[in-house]
């Protein structure tokens, strides 16, 4: 199928060819990313008009089960919603259970939801090396609010709010000296902050968390101008406060809209777009260029035996690079 085939049925909806074009933008060999930068090509003038909510925390916050709330209610006012469900990869075999879709039983069996799950590979960040392609996808695909879960392993939980119009982070109900050892910088990221879990015995907990949550704030820099960052409670579980987070949500959006500040936002998040996919290129040409492996082995020995300096070694490998180009 040609490129222009398969943007044209994305564009119409096809969720076939939604999920085709992922696999594409994925893969890693050299005859699929020439076509799959193609496909983006064809697809870019139909991006760029669903809302991009990011959601971080910590692994067992219930990050799944409070998508599978938030997205149905989601639906139920008259929108599409796509999921991008980010799993962590094995350092050792990169492989990824990628668990999260049969976490979210009820979006699973939707029609106006698409769930993708994709192994990091590796990437820092929280999220997976094509997120951000996956993302464009689903809006040229017709998707209203495009949902990114992040990995949830800790501080480097960062990436997806540079991809996004909105970060939303959950916490668990914790307290005193447990809340001490929160980072402040994902914290910081934060557009709006939910204690997930308030349900059983611990909605006291869960309370006093939100409290203590929204008196540390007053000591952080705020992000967003004019917008003092929300922290509610909910259960996702059961469905309680998923609506007043919606609610939140878009007003957050309307907000921005009339401060200018999304166009502003996604200005910014599109020069480092740019910059990240720089690094990614020129990394992907020095690491499996047959030109270069000679010079690369070379240079890790030296690095190894500490006979180079790796500042060294790496303006060595750049330059090698550079007059590679200059050869063709």
């Amino acid at each position: 199928m040609s490129m222009e085939s398969l943007a044209t049925k994305l564009i119409d909806g096809d969720r076939n060819a939604l999920a085709r074009a992922m696999t594409l933008v994925e893969s890693t060999r050299d005859d699929h990313r020439v076509r799959s930068h193609r496909l983006l090509e064809a697809i870019m003038p139909h991006t760029g008009g669903s809302y991009r909510i990011g959601i971080s925390g910590v692994p067992g916050v219930g990050k799944s089960t409070f998508i599978d709330a938030f997205g149905m209610h989601i639906i139920d006012g008259g929108y599409r919603v796509a999921v991008l469900a980010v799993d962590p990869s094995s350092s050792e075999s990169g492989g990824s259970i990628l668990g999260d879709k049969t976490r979210m039983e009820s979006l699973s069996r939707s029609d106006n939801a698409f769930i993708r799950p994709s192994p990091t590979r590796g990437t820092l960040g929280g999220v997976a090396n094509k997120t951000r392609e996956c993302l464009l996808l689903c809006e040229a695909a017709g998707f209203d609010v495009v949902l990114v879960e992040t990995v949830g392993v800790g501080q480097s939980e960062t990436s997806v709010a540079n991809m996004t119009d909105l970060f939303l982070l959950l916490v668990l109900p914790v307290g005193g000296d447990e809340l001490q050892g929160i980072k402040r910088g994902i914290t910081e990221l934060a557009d709006l902050l939910v204690v997930n879990k308030a349900d059983g015995d611990l909605v006291d907990k869960a309370n006093t968390t939100a409290l203590e949550y929204k008196n540390a704030l007053r000591l952080l820099t705020r992000r967003v101008q004019d917008w003092n960052v929300p922290v509610c409670t909910v259960s996702a579980i059961y469905s309680e406060g998923i609506a007043e987070i919606w609610r939140l949500s878009q007003l957050f959006r309307q907000q921005q809209a009339e401060n200018g500040e999304i166009e502003d936002r996604r200005g910014r998040q599109l020069k480092r777009w740019l910059w990240d996919a720089v690094i990614e290129e020129v990394f992907e040409r020095l690491r499996y260029s047959p030109k270069s492996q000679d010079i690369i082995e070379r240079l890790e020995s030296e690095v190894v035996t500490g006979q180079r300096a790796m500042s060294n070694a790496a303006q060595e490998l750049v330059k090698a690079l550079i007059n590679s180009d200059k050869e063709k």
